[in-house]
């Protein structure tokens, strides 16, 4: 007799999972979608941006932190939960200072890519309109950070991958900030490199390379062809699906 393997329904699709694993570990391994911005498979998650929200008999909860079990029926479609993902979108654009046209990321960016997929097509609430710099310190890589979203995975990266903790988050509410630990706060004075981890995990445009930042057509870039349930993240999708890697 075989051993019974272990089930959830998503959405009323039974999925597989191991011991240990999330609700998202499990729906990426199965090719499902989940919404979600400060997930990596390569770091342990902590829930930061709540896009990846799903419903778990009844309740709210993140899919990227809340362990797979047993029984669960999950809800990844209803109008709840898009409604719900979408207030969150629409307060991340508020509260940064993201101008998609003009953008070197904007076909390549997570966060325009998740928008769009949710329906997001306008903010909604008022603009923050923040005063934020742009680092150009580096030699080889600039930091933007009026399109910060603070998914910390370049901390997460930079910590747990490069062993250089050249980047933190700091201050409380709409004062929260990524900051560079160098004696003079900026990405020249650090340890940071091009070839580093933490370059290239950013799921928006705001640590990019210097030099390149329009060098992929637009039309040709990683989502302008296919949507990001498809094509995937940077971080999780297959090779041979294509699409520019770059800065994300």
């Amino acid at each position: 007799m075989s051993e019974e393997k272990n089930t959830f329904m998503l959405d009323g699709v039974a999925v597989e999972f191991n011991e240990g694993d999330t609700i998202m570990d499990a729906a990426l391994r199965a090719g499902a979608y989940i919404p979600h911005l400060c997930h990596n498979p390569e770091f342990t998650p902590h829930g930061s941006c709540r896009v990846c929200v799903v419903g778990v008999n009844g309740r709210q909860v993140s899919a990227c932190t809340q362990p797979a079990a047993t029984g669960l029926d999950v809800d990844n479609g209803s109008g709840d939960i898009t409604d719900e993902r979408r207030r969150l979108l629409q307060m991340l654009f508020v509260e940064g200072n993201h101008v998609c046209p003009g953008c070197e990321k904007s076909g390549a960016c997570q966060l325009q890519a998740v928008a769009y997929y949710t329906g997001m097509l306008s903010p909604h609430f008022t603009h923050f309109f923040p005063k934020r710099a742009v680092d150009a310190s580096h030699p080889d890589t600039a930091i933007d950070y009026n399109r910060c979203i603070l998914c910390e995975l370049c901390v997460r990266a930079s910590r747990d991958v490069d062993h250089k903790s050249v980047f933190s988050i700091s201050g409380r509410g709409i004062g929260t900030h990524l900051t560079i630990n160098a004696p003079g706060g900026k990405l020249g004075d650090s340890t940071f490199a091009a070839t580093d981890k933490a370059a290239q995990v950013c799921p928006v445009g705001a640590i990019l390379p210097k030099h390149r930042g329009y060098d992929q057509p637009i039309g040709e870039r990683l989502y302008d062809k296919q949507p990001i349930s498809i094509v995937g993240d940077v971080a999780t999708r297959k090779p041979g699906n294509g699409g520019d890697s770059h800065g994300g």
